[in-house]
């Protein structure tokens, strides 16, 4: 079973009104925004599914005190089904190095395919592969928890595949957030980067 984002992005208002417990307003939902199941873009940011074993730059800070009445409404509903709760502000992902490696290489092979001049076409990574597993006596359950990896270039043919332990950076999982990311800028321009917040939680 797969692991899904959503959450909000919420803007702080210059003023509080009598009536307002929070500055904190709703924005617009993320659900509009971000449309990946991008495990690599999850781990990144907030340390959920991080196969890619970056080191999260928001990881579990559950959801803000001062969070808006709507968006802890919409939160609530979800109960137990939401996990892995957090938010990090635009000045934080500004701030992001995205030439950043990974701590370690990726838990997930990653897999190519020969072409006919005998360059490697990307073809896929996984936690396990059963061509790949028996070759080396890699398990089922190593891959589906991810807690085994290789060293940063080994390499492994075989079949017609060729295997390789690879280390990511922090841009390789930045193109799922693209959208999101823009319109988190625009809305920068009139509330400041500390002003634009991003809330999410996963579910399966």
């Amino acid at each position: 079973m797969g692991v899904d984002i959503t959450g909000w992005i919420e803007c702080r208002q210059f003023f509080l009104l009598e009536s307002e417990t929070t500055p904190w307003q709703p924005a617009i939902s993320l659900s509009l925004l971000f449309h990946d199941r991008n495990y690599d873009a999850f781990g990144c940011l907030f340390g959920v599914k991080n196969y890619a074993n970056f080191r999260p730059v928001a990881a579990e800070r559950g959801l803000p005190a001062d969070v808006s009445p709507e968006v802890r409404a919409e939160y609530e509903r979800w109960g137990s089904e939401a996990f892995g709760t957090s938010w990090i502000t635009w000045a934080e992902i500004k701030a992001i190095d995205w030439e950043e490696p990974a701590g370690r290489p990726d838990s997930r092979i990653h897999r190519y395919r020969r072409a006919e001049d005998g360059s490697l076409i990307f073809d896929g990574k996984a936690g396990w592969d059963k061509d790949f597993a028996e070759a080396v006596g890699h398990s089922l359950i190593e891959g589906v928890l991810g807690t085994r990896t290789w060293p940063e270039g080994q390499e492994w043919e075989i079949k017609d595949k060729v295997y390789r332990s690879e280390r990511l950076q922090r841009r390789d999982a930045r193109a799922s957030w693209e959208v999101t990311f823009s319109v988190m800028e625009a809305l920068a321009r009139n509330y400041g980067d500390d002003g634009v917040r991003m809330i999410v939680w996963f579910y399966w």
